[in-house]
């Protein structure tokens, strides 16, 4: 068996993306690329198709699932410029794409179902959104698998069963899984490993008269997943017992976590933090420099925010201003379509490191000290991806922004010097502060009440923050509160969890904004 231990730059902080929503811009992206392996890169037709009663059918152009699927099949990356271009370049590219709503029986409310077709063959993938830019392939030609993205995969086509293939690649190649898959019309072998299967080998499988083709699915996640993966711990109160003697602080926790995880020193993951924090930087820089983009709801706030800060205009909320400054020019760089880390989403991709670096900023703390954070917030992330989820799909605004805000209290705490205990005590009051936030952007984009529900999520997580430090008792374990935000979320009504079926979204004046920016007019609120 394959590893299932999520990586806090797989899974919570990241990917590095372009658009709106990760779980429909970077995910999409990310289903289209593998889609296009499967056809090895000769895509002419496509026919997507969402299930009714799904988020997918109401939000695919709005969100930018259409655009990041069409870059998917293109081979671009998640932050790829030319993705606000993808429509119209993969119509001069000659794949045709067709979208349809119908009922597939789709259980998750982020189902993709593709039939892509070239001259010479068809395949068929069902795949899944899973929250913050993870995906995973649940069915290709009718077969069960289940490809995520953490793997380089081979996928072995057989006219007839081969029994036999299975044990000869077992004892001749290197690999973390390999199965038969069966449809009803198909079958082939699948084969996991941390890289393909050698030219050679391919060539010498190819002569077997049962194979009839051979596809590779590249890996589209940074992090690779292994069978003899172990971690040190999944919960919270694992943690604890480990730490008794260690007394580590929770970055250096998240370290030995991601180290373990990943199958690499734990300074190179300490580096890679570094390289996000950097581009969380960057994105902000070019934030609070002001945005142009046509296709939004909100033109720029922070500067003026900023001005009536520098004026004294603002009430004096010390380092609560400079935070929500950040917090907003992140959000406008996103909707701008500028570069963004999805922290744990694109749509809370600016509570977590507004507040963090926000702070460290008012600190006069160098940049390490924000690493050091962010990685505390990754560790607190893994609990939260393990036990419930980050898909506002599946669990409201709870799940992206209330998520961020749990986050970036224990990374406040860290940053104020602050031990384990108390940054997860930070995180467990904090998320106890959001039990049951809905998920309804106003005229299908992620920018309202998005923003508010960021700031919101970084002011939380600076009051919990303090509360932590100064030894208030979070009564309820942090493993116990995200297990309750699980079962709330889940409990949620469909319409309230990221569908534009309730809520703000649809409002009279939700509805008037959604007219005038399908009729490219200017909005206002």
């Amino acid at each position: 068996m394959e590893s299932n231990y999520p990586s806090i730059f797989n899974d919570v902080i990241g990917p590095v993306m372009r658009g709106p929503s990760s779980s429909h811009c970077a995910a999409s992206v990310r289903i289209g690329r593998l889609a296009r392996d499967l056809m090895g890169g000769k895509i002419e037709s496509v026919r997507v198709t969402f299930d009714p009663r799904g988020s997918l059918a109401t939000t695919h152009q709005s969100q930018g699932t259409d655009m990041g699927l069409f870059g998917g099949f293109l081979g671009w990356d998640t932050h790829d410029r030319r993705l606000v271009d993808s429509e119209k370049t993969i119509e001069t590219a000659g794949i045709r794409v067709e979208i349809d709503i119908s009922d597939i029986g789709a259980e998750h409310p982020n189902t993709y179902k593709l039939v892509l077709e070239n001259k010479t063959e068809r395949h068929e993938m069902i795949a899944l959104s899973t929250g913050g830019g993870m995906i995973e392939v649940i069915e290709i030609d009718g077969a069960p698998v289940s490809v995520a993205g953490d793997f380089f995969e081979t996928l072995i086509f057989l006219e007839a069963d081969e029994d036999g293939l299975v044990r000869h690649l077992e004892q001749q190649v290197s690999y973390d899984a390999i199965r038969l898959c069966r449809g009803e019309d198909t079958r082939f072998v699948q084969v996991k490993a941390r890289q393909f299967l050698t030219g050679s080998v391919c060539s010498d499988l190819e002569q077997k008269a049962a194979v009839i083709g051979i596809k590779k699915l590249s890996p589209v996640l940074p992090i690779l997943s292994g069978r003899k993966t172990t971690v040190p711990f999944m919960t919270c109160h694992e943690m604890a017992a480990y730490n008794k003697k260690e007394n580590l602080d929770l970055w250096e926790l998240a370290l030995r976590y991601e180290s373990a995880r990943g199958g690499i020193s734990k300074n190179q993951v300490f580096e890679k933090m570094k390289q996000v924090v950097g581009i969380m930087q960057t994105s902000l820089r070019e934030g609070l420099k002001g945005t142009e983009y046509a296709d939004r709801i909100l033109g720029v706030q922070s500067g003026l925010f900023k001005d009536r800060m520098e004026q004294n205009r603002l009430l004096d909320s010390g380092i609560l201003n400079r935070i929500i400054l950040y917090v907003t020019a992140m959000m406008e760089i996103k909707s701008a379509m500028g570069v963004i880390v999805a922290a744990p989403t694109a749509g809370a991709c600016a509570g977590l490191p507004g507040a963090c670096i926000g702070a460290a900023h008012a600190m006069g703390l160098p940049e390490d000290e924000i690493v050091k954070g962010m990685l505390a917030a990754g560790m607190i992330g893994i609990f939260i991806s393990s036990h419930a989820t980050f898909a506002a799909e599946v669990g409201g605004c709870q799940a992206e922004c209330g998520a961020g805000s749990g986050m970036a209290a224990a990374a406040l705490v860290t940053l104020a010097k602050g031990d384990a205990k108390q940054a997860i005590h930070a995180s467990s009051m904090a998320l106890q502060n959001i039990l049951g936030m809905v998920c309804d952007p106003v005229a299908n984009r992620v920018e309202v009440p998005c923003l508010g529900k960021n700031v919101l999520g970084a002011s939380n997580a600076v009051a919990c923050a303090n509360m932590a430090l100064a030894d208030f008792d979070p009564v309820i374990p942090l493993d116990e509160v995200i297990g309750a935000m699980d079962r709330v979320g889940r409990s949620l009504p469909s319409a309230l969890r990221c569908t534009a079926r309730g809520g703000l979204s649809v409002t009279r004046t939700s509805k008037a904004i959604e007219e005038k920016l399908k009729a490219g007019q200017p909005t206002s609120i």
